[in-house]
């Protein structure tokens, strides 16, 4: 009995929302499964060697030149190219010298983050259309009120390429997350495998983020649940990571739409709100079990 306005808006405007934001949720989920992996550190989220702050400079960039206003695909564009530059950047730096470091891949994701957010902050700072400021700030604190079917057209691809890829190679995730020379002792080729995730993990990202803004705590609370509920095995933690964070961002983004309807929070703020307290209660509960395992040591 629906009238035709009201098929167009399930159709058009409700129902490629529902799906960017459960495959960006997804893509988030897994890429955070995948760096605590390879960091051994549950701290560790996707934006850890820059890639978000990439995707956050180039979107502004197109907003701040003019050309988003051209068409409705520069902003990712730019987005996803920043997220790649960014990528590469770190990259180079961890493999100066000939030899690949993890710590200096994590020390110089977190240099790069730091100048691309001084980078944002001051086109900000420095761009006189409050419209055009506007449209900054809203991308950066993620969202999906833009989605389109051509978003998840373009963005399912490359994150369902990239999970498929990580979800084959779990079992060599998990070889490396005890010991690479344990891995490499049975047979895994550590460097190739390394880099096949990191690159994985970085795309992933990159396209997430390309078509939704920063959005905070998915990548870093969903595979640190999941790992509590199911344990540290990949091959079951990284699919539950991208059906866990793909729900938790539904949920998010419905939240977003109908809490303060007819206005709309950003989807950035409600996960940032949600993540941070459940994520503090997470790091409070696992010291006090391990000071009680502690104490009964003693």
């Amino acid at each position: 009995d629906a009238n035709p306005t009201e098929q167009a808006v399930i159709q058009s405007i409700r129902l490629p929302r529902i799906f960017l934001a459960f495959i960006v949720g997804a893509g988030l989920g897994i890429s955070g499964g995948i760096m605590q992996g390879l960091f051994r550190n549950s701290m560790a989220d996707p934006g850890i060697i820059g890639v978000s702050s990439g995707g956050a400079a180039g979107a502004v960039l197109a907003i701040a030149s003019g050309l988003s206003a051209v068409s409705t695909f520069f902003l990712p564009l730019f987005a996803f190219i920043g997220s790649a530059f960014s990528m590469a950047v770190v990259f180079l730096i961890a493999s100066v010298g000939g030899r690949f470091s993890m710590a200096t891949l994590l020390l110089g994701g977190i240099a790069v983050s730091s100048f691309l957010g001084a980078l944002t902050t001051a086109t900000i700072i420095f761009t006189n259309d409050l419209n055009m400021q506007r449209q900054i700030i809203f991308w950066i604190a993620g969202g999906f009120d833009t989605a389109r079917w051509e978003s998840v057209q373009i963005a399912t691809p490359i994150i369902v390429a990239g999970s498929v890829i990580t979800i084959f190679v779990a079992r060599d995730l998990n070889l490396l997350f005890v010991s690479e020379d344990e891995a490499r002792a049975l047979g895994v080729r550590v460097i190739l495998m390394r880099n096949t995730l990191l690159i994985a993990a970085s795309l992933i990202t990159g396209a997430a983020v390309a078509f939704s803004g920063i959005i905070a705590f998915v990548g870093l609370v969903v595979p640190h649940v999941v790992r509590l509920l199911v344990g540290a095995d990949h091959r079951v933690l990284l699919p539950l990571s991208a059906l866990g964070g793909g729900l938790f961002l539904l949920v998010a983004d419905t939240a977003a739409r109908v809490v303060l309807s007819p206005a709309e929070l950003r989807v950035g703020v409600v996960t940032a709100l949600i993540g941070a307290p459940f994520f503090i209660y997470l790091l409070l509960r696992s010291r006090g079990a391990f000071s009680e395992s502690s104490g009964g040591m003693r």
